[in-house]
């Protein structure tokens, strides 16, 4: 197990039958069938240190962060403040300060839209997406832009599931007030050119945020570099626990920001007539926080930084490779999405079959995928489709689990026809 005491822990070689060792879930109980999980676009199982780390928090750290005087306070808030300089580090944020914890991506896209948004947007303005969103980025622009009377334009994309870029710059104007896209798509894996995007919106002074949900535990991610204004993810997408994510955001933008929600811990002060807000990124923060959730995720984080980014890269790549190769092979499966550039996910279809039915039958082979339009229903219209069968790849994923999914989907393939 690495050593994540550390800062900046000792980077080490990859060893995919080493990591694997670190997942408990991965190991089958004797007499059980060994897990193929190939579902972590929608969430990563968890290494031995972050659960480590958990009950370690609860066992002997566990109190309320923030003004409490005693030692075991002090203690769970240093905690907590360590995990927010490892994650500004982790994103090569400028400062602690420009880091946000929330419950995940969702409510980081819905502060931005409902605190930036609604104080920029008004009737005749835009706020310009792509075809390829989640859900997440999407509806809470929609809703905003009813609010207040602005419209929602959308980038198209390709028939191969890539981002037509030049259309998009073509839809950037002095109307556009915001331009939010995800850095991978979390149905296709296209990574998309963000910094491309970022330079173009910049010329025009729009403000760009950047879905990174799938992106963080397969690129290296440097908001600084990127030039975003604004970057989401999730924790749990990420090795983490479930119900913490982060806000990344350019701190003259926090600044300026209204408070998403009222309670504790967000104020300087309260009296009845007027209440003094606290500094970012506090004034985001309000009520008790997922303190545990924030330091698994910084052990998560730890974990994963622990290894040599370009390794994990290359084995993860290799992985995708080779599964894809695997599936193309077989009658009767259509992959969708094809992009040159793609992180983790592998969709297809089996003839006119249900992805719901097609990965019952992959279910009962152990692998584990998920079936569906992966709340990306707009993306899902547009290529005609009802759903896709989704296999998606972590770094402890391996070639044999490729094997598994191809034999799975074969039979798939036998039983239908």
């Amino acid at each position: 197990m690495p050593d994540l005491t550390a800062p900046h822990a000792r980077v080490l070689p990859f060893d995919v039958a080493a990591v694997r060792r670190d997942f408990p879930i991965l190991a089958a109980a004797a007499g059980t069938r060994a897990l193929v999980y190939l579902d972590n676009a929608s969430t990563t199982q968890k290494p031995q240190a972050v659960i480590d780390r958990l009950m370690a928090f609860y066992a002997g750290e566990n109190a309320n962060v923030h003004r409490g005087v005693y030692e075991l306070s002090e203690r769970a808030t240093a905690a907590y403040e360590a995990a927010r300089a490892t994650v500004a580090r982790f994103l090569n944020a400028a400062s602690t300060s420009e880091i946000v914890f929330v419950r995940g991506t969702t409510e980081a896209v819905n502060l931005v839209a409902a605190t930036h948004g609604r104080a920029h947007l008004a009737a005749g303005s835009e706020v310009l997406i792509t075809a390829m969103e989640h859900h997440s980025n999407l509806v809470p622009w929609q809703r905003v832009c009813e609010e207040t009377g602005a419209r929602l334009r959308v980038a198209p994309v390709t028939p191969a599931g890539e981002l037509d870029l030049a259309a998009l710059e073509e839809l950037l104007s002095e109307s556009t007030r915001m331009v939010a896209v995800a850095h991978v798509s979390n149905a296709l894996g296209t990574v998309n050119p963000v910094r491309a995007i970022v330079e173009l919106a910049h010329r025009r002074r729009i403000p760009v945020l950047v879905d990174g949900a799938q992106a963080v535990a397969h690129l290296p991610v440097d908001v600084q570099a990127l030039g975003c204004d604004f970057y989401a993810f999730s924790g749990h997408k990420v090795f983490g626990p479930t119900g913490i994510g982060v806000l990344y955001g350019r701190l003259d933008l926090l600044e300026a920001m209204p408070p998403y929600q009222s309670g504790g811990d967000m104020i300087r002060s309260v009296a009845f007539e007027h209440t003094c807000y606290n500094d970012v990124p506090y004034k985001f923060e309000a009520g008790t926080p997922h303190v545990a959730g924030v330091v698994g995720l910084a052990a998560a984080i730890q974990y994963l930084s622990s290894f040599d980014t370009e390794r994990v890269v290359e084995h993860e790549n290799d992985v995708l490779r080779y599964a894809t190769e695997q599936l193309s092979s077989l009658p009767h499966v259509r992959l969708v999405g094809r992009a040159a550039a793609k992180a983790g996910v592998l969709s297809f279809l089996v003839d006119d079959v249900h992805p719901h039915d097609v990965a019952t039958v992959l279910d009962r082979a152990g692998v584990a995928v998920r079936a569906g339009h992966h709340c990306c229903q707009p993306l899902m219209d547009r290529f005609g489709l009802p759903g896709t069968v989704r296999a998606s790849f972590a770094l402890y994923n391996t070639r044999a689990d490729a094997d598994a999914l191809a034999a799975a989907v074969r039979a798939a393939c036998e039983r239908f026809a």
